[in-house]
């Protein structure tokens, strides 16, 4: 039963994680580029020379004894974000929302739990020491503009960011989702944490159906709101950066991540040269159709806009057919 259910994901176009690796990240991905994405600093760097929105950095702490120094970059600040720069999968990502009003020095955490300066720190330490740092070696801890999201996805978030995973293959966008938070994910916008994956139609830039756990669902677990059919605002643009990330990096198989701003719009959030295959479940189909139509249609000198103007022709939702995962 197993061979046969490989078999049938195999005629239905799904790519597997380890065609992935052979034929498009090894192939598309050459290893001396890895650090312009597996190093946060460097992405922010990069697509802020090449005019595209990031999340605003407040400081970046690169050794034990730089720790010290985290009161002052945050004595301004209500709400920040902390993250390891070579971090994955959202592991090591701390997100503060505000402060005690009794206590400075204590902050709340999106989850509502509040902690002390201290542990903050203690956290610091952990990421400066490399325990979330993808290499297993010693790290950077980022601190960064906190996220407040456009309220269009109040509804399908359980306190956390949405963000909005865009799959660029040669430069052109093949296949995206929206990243839910959940209860279970604590509110981060990951799959394997326990966020809800919805599908796009990649013409209207509506949702489509979910996915939790590698299961469908139609409603977001903790809201009960459709998951279907929730219009994201700035399409066209989302697209558009996406298709810019391929310049922006030169790997050819690129996932791009982006969260909307209720306030500054669109942003780059990071950019991954081995981005998940679940997107595939949410959408009801695999990328290996999409692949090869876009090798069909390939053009070196095809712009972003135009790529990406493409990507909404060729892959509209009405065009594809649904298959049963």
């Amino acid at each position: 039963m197993m061979f046969a259910k490989a078999e049938q994901l195999r005629e239905a176009g799904v790519l597997g994680v380890n065609e992935r690796n052979c034929e498009f990240i090894m192939c598309l991905n050459p290893r001396r580029l890895y650090p312009r994405v597996d190093d946060k600093v460097i992405t922010k760097e990069l697509a802020l020379k090449a005019g595209m929105a990031v999340p605003e950095l407040y400081g970046i702490i690169t050794n034990q004894g730089e720790i010290k120094t985290f009161s002052d970059i945050v004595a301004e600040r209500e709400s920040f974000v902390i993250k390891p720069a070579q971090g994955s999968g959202g592991d090591g990502i701390l997100v503060v929302t505000g402060r005690s009003q009794r206590k400075r020095d204590s902050f709340r955490l999106a989850s509502g739990v509040l902690v002390s300066r201290g542990e903050i720190e203690h956290h610091l330490s952990n990421i400066v020491g490399g325990q979330y740092s993808l290499s297993g070696g010693r790290d950077k801890a980022l601190i960064e503009y906190c996220v407040n999201f456009d309220p269009v996805f109040a509804e399908l978030s359980y306190q956390g960011v949405p963000d909005i995973r865009v799959i660029v293959y040669r430069g052109y966008p093949a296949m995206a989702m929206v990243r839910l938070p959940t209860r279970a994910s604590d509110g981060k916008a990951n799959l394997h944490q326990g966020a809800v994956g919805a599908g796009v139609d990649m013409s209207l830039g509506q949702t489509l159906t979910g996915v939790l756990d590698n299961e469908v669902v139609d409603e977001h677990p903790d809201t009960g709101a459709l998951v279907a059919g929730l219009q994201i605002p700035h399409w066209d643009f989302i697209l558009e950066t996406a298709a810019r990330g391929y310049e922006v990096t030169e790997l050819g198989s690129l996932g791009v991540d982006m969260v909307i701003d209720k306030d500054l719009g669109p942003m780059i959030l990071e950019m991954n040269a081995r981005p998940g295959l679940n997107i595939q479940i949410a959408n009801g189909e695999g990328l290996t159709r999409r692949i090869a139509r876009i090798e069909e249609i390939y053009d070196a000198d095809a712009p972003p806009d135009q790529r990406a103007y493409i990507a909404r022709r060729e892959f509209a939702a009405e065009r594809q057919t649904s298959i049963n995962f």
